[in-house]
């Protein structure tokens, strides 16, 4: 009889993946993700070169959760149209009072984005 392994997958090449793709589609630069996450440029190019992942209780795995739930929300509500979604981030916000894409390398505008996006969606 053989015993089975119950070891978890790892998630941090899943969430290291999806920050990158969300950044990519957001139109995100190296820079700005550096910013958005609080890491290094540096560690961004180590990120896309598959050398360095996100690691689990580290507050970059929490700003990267945030980002990509940001993007699934954009996503949805603009039905995967790329254009429209970066339009969005670049389009004045009288309610969050700033262009969504300026808001997102501080850690409150982020949260404050992901909540005005999230309450949206729960109205459709």
């Amino acid at each position: 009889m053989q015993t089975q392994k119950s070891a978890k997958a790892d998630p941090s090449p899943v969430l290291t993946k999806a920050v990158l793709r969300a950044a990519d589609i957001m139109g995100l630069n190296q820079m700005t993700l550096a910013k958005v996450l609080g890491v290094s440029p540096a560690s961004i190019s180590r990120m896309r070169a598959g050398d360095y992942r996100l690691t689990p209780e580290s507050k970059e795995w929490e700003l990267a959760t945030l980002l990509v739930r940001l993007f699934r929300g954009l996503d949805a509500i603009m039905a995967g149209d790329e254009t429209a979604l970066r339009s969005w981030l670049d389009s004045p916000n009288t309610a969050l009072h700033d262009k969504p894409r300026a808001l997102l390398t501080q850690v409150t505008g982020l949260t404050r984005t992901v909540d005005y996006v999230d309450g949206y969606r729960a109205r459709v």
